[in-house]
C-alpha cells in the first residue's frame, strides 16, 4: 500500500521541511484494513482498533520533528506508544500529496466545480509534473457575496475571512489548501479574481482591496476531503483491503 500511495504522490515532491511517508510500523506488514484521516490523534487510533485496521493513513504527519523520547509527555508521543502497542502502522501523505497532480488542491478545485485546472506555481521534480496550488475557472461568473455563500456551503464553514468584497464578478479562482499565503502574489500574477486558502496572516490581507478577493476558510476545512483521494488510490491499487474514512472531526479550532 505504501508503494501505491507513493506512486501517486512520490516522496521527492514533498517540501524540504516536511516528514511525509512511513511514521510508525514495518514496511512489509500486510494491511488488514486502513483508516483514513487528516490528523492522527489518540481517538483516531482507538477508532482504528475498533474497526480492526492495522494501518492509518493521514494527511498531516504525526511525527513532524524528531522525537528525543517516547513517553506520555505529549500527544505525539502517546500516539506513537499506542500505535506500537496495538501493532498499527501509520503513513502520512502531506506536501507530496499537496504538490501532486490530482492531489489535495485538485480535490478542492473539484469540490468548487472548477474547470481548466492548472498548477498555480508549477514545478518539475525528477521529471514529475507537480506544483503548489492550482488555478481554474468557475462554470459561471459569480458575485462576491454568492461566491462566499458557495464556499460556506461547500466546505461547511462557520465563516469566511475576507477582505473588502470585490465589486466585479469572480470566475478565475486560485487556491491552496492549508497555509497558502505564500501563493497570493502568484494568484494575482495569474489574473485570478479570488484566492482561497486555509490560513493567512493578518497583514497579508492589506493592499489587495478590489485587486483580488481573499478568502480564508480554515486549515482543516480546506483539506477535509483529502481522505477521499487516499480512498480512491487504495481502492484502485489495493483490491480487497478494507478502507474507512474516519468519523472523527479532528479540527482543534472551534467557532463560538
Amino acid at each position: 500500500m505504501l508503494h501505491a500511495l507513493e506512486q501517486f504522490a512520490p516522496l521527492p515532491l514533498q517540501e524540504d521541511y516536511d516528514n511525509a511517508g512511513l511514521q510508525v510500523g514495518l514496511t512489509e506488514t500486510d494491511a488488514s484494513g486502513a483508516l483514513l484521516c487528516l490528523d492522527v490523534t489518540e481517538e483516531v487510533i482507538d477508532e482504528a482498533v475498533q474497526l480492526g485496521c492495522n494501518l492509518i493513513v493521514s494527511h498531516h504527519p504525526l511525527i513532524f520533528r524528531g522525537l528525543k523520547q517516547v513517553s506520555d509527555a505529549n500527544m505525539v508521543q502517546r500516539c506513537v506508544m499506542k500505535a506500537v502497542k496495538n501493532n498499527i502502522a501509520i503513513i502520512s501523505m502531506h506536501t507530496n500529496l499537496d504538490n501532486a497532480k490530482g492531489g489535495v488542491n485538485f480535490k478542492i478545485a473539484e469540490k468548487m466545480m472548477l474547470h481548466d485546472i492548472q498548477f498555480l506555481a508549477p514545478k518539475n521534480v525528477m521529471g514529475v509534473e507537480s506544483g503548489s496550488g492550482v488555478v481554474g475557472m468557475l462554470p459561471q461568473p459569480m458575485r462576491a457575496a454568492d461566491f462566499m455563500k458557495m464556499l460556506k456551503d461547500t466546505f461547511n464553514v462557520a465563516c469566511v475571512q475576507a477582505n473588502q468584497l470585490l465589486q466585479r464578478d469572480i470566475q478565475r479562482v486560485a487556491l491552496c489548501g492549508g497555509a497558502g499565503a505564500f501563493l497570493l502574489d502568484d494568484a494575482i500574477a495569474q489574473g485570478a479574481d479570488a484566492f482561497v486558502t486555509g490560513e493567512m496572516h493578518y497583514h497579508d490581507f492589506f493592499g489587495h482591496d478590489q485587486e483580488i478577493q481573499v478568502c480564508v476558510i480554515g486549515h482543516y476545512q480546506s483539506e477535509q476531503f483529502t481522505s477521499e483521494i487516499l480512498q480512491s488510490i487504495i481502492k484502485e491499487k489495493c483490491e480487497g483491503v478494507g478502507c474507512y474514512l474516519t468519523k472523527l472531526n479532528t479540527n482543534p479550532i472551534i467557532y463560538l
